[in-house]
């Protein structure tokens, strides 16, 4: 998918990151995440509004790159350091719909802060979300009409559209700054983190969630992640 999220937050091109204050003799933790099973690059068919949406559609519930790098999975510290905190502005970030596909698939957005679901589609879609945390919601959406949602609890929630059974998307709800979305390579950064050790925490939606043990110091700390296909 080649729609980028714009953040109020620091936004680096390839690794969508959310930056903490930068405290001292703090390095950064660098890596990658990928995949070790069989890629399949499977495609979904489309049997309505074919004008707009086209015969069939990319599955991307799994994104794997030449390298074997997985897009889209969300890395983070399990347990912040000690006086983490967000910037000062509430944050709002967005997530629009394109020939039938929400674009991006996942947003980070910290507790309190906003998503704003857009529609550049000459057609109905509907947002529909699946949470337990935080409320849900059922919203028709017509073209060009932007539709504000405020997340309160941390959480990771499921976005549908009921009309389009293939869209999907999710929104990553965090409760503290160091959260990272993996790049088109699987590549991530989590900087200005303390030294100290730590446990990361990786989700991704086919391939649920996973922990790595890392040690910050003052050089930065090197992650590789492999992930594979539950049995």
């Amino acid at each position: 998918m080649s729609g980028v999220m714009r953040y109020v937050l620091v936004l680096c091109a390839a690794i969508a990151v959310i930056v903490p204050a930068v405290p001292a003799g703090a390095g950064a933790i660098r890596g990658v995440v990928v995949f070790t099973g069989a890629a399949e690059q499977k495609k979904l068919p489309v049997t309505i509004d074919q004008y707009i949406c086209g015969k069939e559609k990319q599955a991307e519930d799994l994104l794997v790159g030449a390298q074997r790098g997985i897009r889209n999975a969300v890395v983070w510290l399990q347990t912040p350091p000690p006086a983490a905190h967000w910037p000062n502005a509430p944050v709002k970030a967005e997530m629009d719909q394109k020939a039938c596909a929400f674009v991006p698939r996942v947003v980070l957005v910290p507790v309190g802060g906003t998503v704003e679901f857009l529609n550049s589609d000459r057609l109905l879609h509907n947002l529909h979300s699946a949470s337990k945390d935080n409320p849900t919601f059922n919203r028709t959406q017509p073209r060009g009409r932007a539709i504000p949602i405020a997340f309160a609890k941390p959480e990771i929630v499921r976005v549908d559209c009921d009309l389009h059974s293939w869209m999907r998307a999710w929104v990553v709800v965090a409760d503290h700054p160091f959260y990272a979305l993996t790049g088109e390579a699987g590549e991530f950064e989590l900087p200005s983190v303390p030294p100290g050790k730590y446990t990361l925490q990786i989700w991704q939606e086919t391939l649920g969630i996973t922990t790595r043990e890392v040690t910050v110091s003052a050089d930065d700390a090197r992650v590789r992640v492999e992930l594979s296909a539950p049995r």
